[in-house]
């Protein structure tokens, strides 16, 4: 049988998502540069590894692209 619960996030990864969360303006989207900056100023993450937690996060479905911009699936940090 198959789960449809996602596999869970490492440490740095949901710590990641919630600080993306926390940041999300109010029109629901973040550019790249945006998401980098902010992975780099809560998570002391420079850009290669921020991109590596990005990819993480859209490869797990917590997030998605829309025209270049990235978005979160239905998510509010805890």
């Amino acid at each position: 049988m198959i789960s449809n619960r996602r596999s869970p996030l490492t440490p740095l990864a949901q710590e990641s998502l919630d600080a993306l969360a926390c940041a999300l303006p109010n029109k629901g989207e973040l550019t790249y540069e945006q998401a980098y900056t902010i992975l780099k100023n809560s998570e002391e993450l420079e850009q290669p590894a921020a991109e590596d937690i990005i990819e993480q996060l859209y490869m797990r479905g917590h997030i998605y692209e829309v025209e270049g911009k990235l978005r979160l699936t239905d998510y509010s940090p805890e």
